[in-house]
């Protein structure tokens, strides 16, 4: 059987094509060689934010904000955790993936591909044995892993990835975590608030990409939950020590040289596109420095039959943007719709406690699209919902045309970051002005409110405001 389309993947990139696909009446198969459902429902989003729910649950009840009432936190069984992290994962895989799948009746092959020089698939399948499956399209959407600097023994000592972490049977007494970035973020948090001793080791600082008073909030509040961020350090070497078993890291700090040791290390450094063994070369598929798919802003590769859609084009690196790839490769290869992915609105989340949250450009980025900003930023203290939660740590920033008023960036830091980050969306999509929403309808003891506060800043003193007043 030819079929119309054949998928290398089976993640949200490849789901939303597949779904797309067969509501077009396309005949359509999708290559799976591990855990069907891609990095979001096995090992990222949903495994990760249950676990940082079950820690920020834990730390909820052993340090209780609200006078009158007091709760304890009670020990800790990681091995029941996890295997409650696990089954939720069953679960989704199954209802969201595998049964999706049935439903919609295309066929999942188990099995690794790769291109045969006459641009088709042979699959090595999982039972044994080959199969040759041949389609008109072909969608490459393999995703991405943890990737790992090159530090000298690094290989030798062992390390975690932000998978095994996550998998963990007992927790370490001990944790050094190498990275700055949302990864390290979350997983540092996350193992500081079951118990562990957690050091970060950062090239330069917390959340660098975002505002810099993202990465200082954060810096703060990691400070009063016990977890120690070294900035300016770089690891030249890794060994584990034969007498105590720990791991320890030599790393240059601020020009010096000290030494970090701890009984794991978690390698926080980013990832990278899964195209090995792909044979792309064979069928002229070109890829870049890190082994993305190079593709044009349809999707299509340098071989007009073969598209890639998700983390392995390289482009940002989210659940909704790999959905949104799969859907729109699927316009553009069956119908010659020409669209292009818009990343100008993109929200982006961290799923620390309070959580960091981004919409549009920061202070820099809009300076260096030459646009002349005007910033404001609110600390929480200001806002009555914050007040009323009794935490008011973080803030919201906005960045405006200072020559047209228009709002062209938010970020915050604080509790439903990612839900005011979701109506900033819509501020930005809308290319509204700060006075616009410094008039806007918001309802009180809201977070979101805390937009349209943060837009009477700029010509209001808040802190002269009614609470009630907004």
């Amino acid at each position: 059987m030819r079929y119309d389309l054949a998928i290398i993947g089976s993640g949200g990139a490849a789901f939303a094509a597949a779904i797309a696909a067969s509501g077009k009446g396309a005949a359509v198969v999708m290559v799976e060689r591990d855990q069907v459902g891609g990095t979001c429902v096995n090992v990222g989003c949903v495994p990760s934010k249950a676990l940082l729910a079950a820690a920020e649950a834990r730390h909820v009840a052993a340090a209780q904000a609200f006078p009158g009432i007091r709760t304890s936190a009670g020990p800790l069984d990681p091995a029941e955790l996890i295997a409650g992290k696990d089954g939720l994962v069953d679960q989704l895989r199954t209802e969201k993936y595998t049964d999706l799948a049935a439903d919609y009746g295309w066929e999942i092959v188990r099995g690794a591909a790769r291109f045969t020089e006459d641009t088709a698939l042979d699959v090595e399948l999982a039972e044994g044995g080959t199969r040759r499956i041949e389609a008109g399209r072909y969608l490459i959407a393999t995703g991405s892993a943890p990737w790992a600097a090159q530090i000298e023994g690094l290989e030798q000592a062992g390390y975690l990835t932000s998978t095994t972490a996550m998998d963990l049977q007992q927790l370490p007494a001990s944790l050094l975590v190498v990275g700055g970035g949302y990864v390290a973020l979350e997983q540092a948090q996350l193992f500081a608030r079951l118990g562990t001793e957690v050091t970060i080791l950062v090239r330069s600082k917390l959340a660098s990409a975002e505002e810099p008073e993202a990465g200082h909030a954060l810096a703060g509040v990691f400070a009063d939950e016990g977890i120690r961020v070294v900035r300016r350090a770089t690891a030249s070497s890794v060994r584990t020590d034969e007498v105590s078993g720990d791991v320890v890291v030599d790393a240059s700090v601020s020009g010096g040289n000290e030494e970090f040791r701890a009984a794991r290390l978690l390698m926080a450094t980013g990832r990278r596109p899964v195209t090995e063994d792909l044979n792309l070369c064979m069928v002229g598929v070109e890829t870049g420095d890190r082994g993305e798919v190079l593709v044009d802003g349809s999707l299509r590769s340098t071989n007009p039959r073969i598209w890639a859609a998700g983390d392995v084009t390289g482009h940002p690196e989210f659940v909704y943007v790999a959905a949104a790839h799969g859907a729109l490769m699927v316009e553009n290869a069956f119908e010659g719709a020409g669209r292009e992915v818009d990343y100008r609105h993109l929200p982006r989340v961290t799923f620390t406690s309070p959580a960091l949250a981004a919409v549009g450009m920061t202070d820099k980025e809009a300076n260096q699209a030459g646009i002349r900003c005007m910033c404001r930023v609110l600390p929480l203290k200001f806002i009555p919902r914050a007040l009323v939660n009794r935490d008011t740590r973080g803030f919201i920033k906005i960045v405006a045309d200072a020559d047209t008023g228009r709002i062209v960036g938010i970020t915050v830091v604080g509790k439903d970051a990612g839900d005011i980050a979701a109506a900033g969306i819509y501020i930005l999509e809308a290319g509204m002005t700060v006075d616009q929403v410094a008039n806007l309808w918001s309802p009180y003891l809201t977070m979101a409110e805390g937009i349209k506060i943060a837009a009477q800043s700029f010509t209001t003193d808040v802190s002269k405001l009614s609470c009630c007043a907004a």
